[in-house]
């Protein structure tokens, strides 16, 4: 007998050609995770140095950050067919210098060329819920189809960086990215070659209609700020988790409390999604700004592995849900001809965030402990209260349509 929760998400794959697009967008976006700490096993291996390492990470987030949104922008005026492959190409002639570079020992100024290229990569995640927008823009499925997407993004960053590094461990230094490289012309490729599904390019803007970048929109904005605010905290958790746990003397558990995260993360994402909220968006993303901020507060409470891993599960319970809705509102928000940039700045802060959460929480754990770290994650917790209010009083005289009508 077919169960509520599932009968949503079945429902979804009615459409001739979901199933395919879905996994190759699954596959496609699987290189992102992998690549940054990719990079970090890699040079920490052949060049000794966690510092240059991280700065070539870092240099190949942020030119993700800041170019990605330009190349869905790209797309939304050319389609996907003629941007994917381009973008991809340059990608992967980055992520070539990099591996060639490392294994020649070139000059470090190399290693950064191929990490800003490499920031090339498109957003594929964006790409894939464009697709679905297409199918269901009005419709109800748009909220399950946004949740299954969310979902599919924590799974890649829970198998990612595993994969990466075992690679790089287990076989040899340049494993990791060298997989990664291979990985993304293939899902690339798989995806742009489904044709049926790929969104129409939209009509030019009309007179009066947004034309600069949606970036330019407050709303945008301020979602984007959210999303930062969101990403520090789980790059706070992610390199605080290791630090307590070792600190406690008990390094293999900090896979328990990342573990916990993330399921608790999933597993809302994907109740969320089987759900038919008729409460307006601008309120579910204050009241998900709300409850994100509040589930921070016990992590200056923790005293153990367990109330660690308690604690954690309930905050990344409400992680899914608030994307997904920050995810609907750009939809609600943006012209439908830059539905992939819109979306695109959203994913792409997400990864500063994390990237700025993981540095700054490692610099507070050396010098002043685990503790510091956890103090980064409620201040954080703060900031996401804070764009949630603003965004909310930005939304609201415009936004006069509930999360079930899509």
């Amino acid at each position: 007998m077919e169960t509520r929760l599932n009968r949503p998400y079945r429902d979804l794959f009615a459409a001739p050609g979901t199933a395919g697009f879905t996994l190759a967008g699954l596959l496609a976006r699987l290189p992102l995770p992998m690549t940054g700490i990719g990079i970090i096993a890699l040079l920490s291996q052949v060049r000794g140095s966690y510092a240059l390492a991280g700065a070539v990470a870092a240099t190949f987030v942020l030119t993700y950050a800041l170019v990605s949104p330009q190349v869905s922008r790209l797309v939304d005026r050319q389609g996907q067919r003629r941007v994917l492959p381009m973008a991809t190409g340059i990608s992967v002639i980055g992520l070539l210098l990099l591996l060639g570079g490392s294994w020649y020992h070139a000059p470090v100024a190399l290693l950064f060329v191929g990490a800003l290229l490499a920031g090339a990569m498109p957003s594929l995640s964006a790409m894939v819920r464009a697709r679905w927008t297409a199918l269901y823009r009005g419709q109800p499925r748009l909220q399950t189809a946004y949740s299954l997407e969310t979902v599919f993004d924590e799974v890649t960053f829970i198998a990612g960086p595993p994969l990466s590094v075992g690679l790089a461990v287990s076989l040899f230094p340049q494993a990791g990215v060298l997989a990664a490289a291979m990985l993304l012309p293939i899902g690339v490729f798989a995806l742009v070659a489904q044709r049926r599904t790929e969104p129409p390019i939209e009509a030019v803007p009309s007179a009066g209609e947004h034309s600069g970048s949606v970036i330019g929109l407050a709303s945008v904005r301020w979602l984007a700020l959210l999303m930062v605010a969101m990403g520090v905290i789980v790059g706070t958790i992610d390199i605080v988790s290791v630090a307590y746990a070792a600190q406690l003397g008990q390094p293999a558990a900090a896979s328990l409390v990342l573990s916990a995260y993330a399921a608790g993360s999933c597993l809302s994402g994907v109740l969320f999604g089987a759900l038919k909220l008729k409460a307006p968006l601008h309120r579910l993303v204050l009241l998900g700004g709300m409850a994100t901020a509040l589930t921070t507060v016990p992590l200056l409470l923790v005293g153990s592995i367990g109330s660690l891993v308690a604690t954690v599960l309930v905050a990344g319970a409400f992680f899914a849900p608030t994307m997904i809705v920050a995810m609907s509102l750009i939809e609600q928000q943006v012209p439908a001809r830059q539905l992939t940039e819109g979306m695109t700045w959203l994913l792409a802060a997400l990864n500063v965030g994390v990237a700025l959460g993981a540095a700054m929480s490692g610099y507070g754990v050396d010098a002043y402990g685990a503790r510091a770290g956890f103090l980064l994650a409620v201040t954080a917790g703060g900031a996401v209260l804070l764009a949630a209010v603003v965004a909310y009083r930005q939304l609201r005289p415009r936004d006069d349509r509930d999360l079930g009508e899509g």
